[in-house]
């Protein structure tokens, strides 16, 4: 079974996806690992990994490129950020093959204009709702598996109100999308709203310190979210701790050995790769040996 097509079997299961945000392979892998039944490649971690702000500074290219090695490194479908589908319909289209070749199970692409800035910062800008949709039934034309899943997320909360988002989404899904991705909802209020007034599968963005308060995932699902990623939580917490190891280290204090190398390498398939030292040697010339 395809990524895209696990990814559709989780939405039809009706039980809420939680999609933390990975911003490499260690993550990816540890997201995983832990259990999960999808990862999430934030935009914003990439371009942190990339060192720079969530501005749409990070071209397609390097985008995919990460997914892609995201991809590689998991046995469970990555849903993706894909901004703004880096410009007009032309570009989305060339970006929705892209992101399909590399095995993303899902995209997100957004209203802003080009380029944009993360969902949580103010002085947004918008597309017009006719260049969104234009943008939507691109992505939809352009992927080649209908497993693919197109998610429209709309901006328009912050900088008209949450009647254009709305309204934005229900023409979204109207027009090829499979999910709503209405962006930073601000009271409890638009949030129990949401699901209820879109027309379709939504996905809450769960970002701790933005504009959108703090929510427990079991009332997301109960509210009828359909999917709940959490962009920032690893990227968050790897900042904290590198501060605070590089506190202690530069105090010249070392904190409690919690593994060995091998154990570190294990997380990452050593052993497959140990198998593969020996498996392709001539068999003749092995029993000789």
């Amino acid at each position: 079974m395809s990524n895209a097509a696990k990814l559709r079997s989780l939405l039809a299961s009706r039980k809420m996806i939680v999609a933390p945000g990975a911003i490499d392979c260690i993550t990816g892998r540890a997201i995983a690992r832990a259990g999960f039944s999808a990862v999430y490649m934030t935009g914003a971690g990439t371009s942190a990994t990339l060192g720079y702000p969530d501005y749409g500074l990070i071209t397609m290219t390097e985008m995919v490129g990460n997914a892609a090695r995201i991809v590689n490194s998991i046995d469970i479908p990555l849903i993706s950020d894909s901004d703004t589908g880096f410009g007009n319909e032309l570009n989305v289209f060339r970006t929705v093959q892209e992101f399909e070749r590399a095995g993303v199970a899902a995209i997100h692409i957004e209203d802003q204009v080009f380029p944009k800035k993360c969902g949580h910062l103010e002085n947004k800008e918008l597309v017009s709702r006719e260049d969104f949709i234009a943008k939507i039934r691109a992505a939809a034309a352009a992927r080649k598996s209908k497993d693919f899943t197109i998610i429209a997320r709309t901006d328009s909360r912050a900088v008209v109100s949450l009647d254009e988002a709305v309204e934005r989404a229900n023409a979204a899904l109207a027009n090829g999308a499979d999910v709503a991705f209405v962006e930073a909802p601000q009271t409890m209020a638009e949030i129990e709203a949401v699901p209820k007034r879109v027309k379709g599968p939504c996905l809450l963005n769960v970002v701790r310190g933005g504009k959108t308060p703090e929510i427990e995932l079991e009332t997301a699902e109960r509210l009828g979210y359909a999917i709940a990623i959490v962009p920032g939580l690893l990227l968050g917490g790897i900042l904290q701790i590198c501060d605070r190891l590089l506190g202690d280290l530069k105090e010249g204090r070392f904190p409690p050995v919690t593994g060995s190398p091998a154990k570190t390498f294990a997380r990452f398939g050593a052993a497959e790769w140990d198998e593969r030292r020996t498996a392709f040697r001539d068999p003749i010339k092995a029993a000789a040996e």
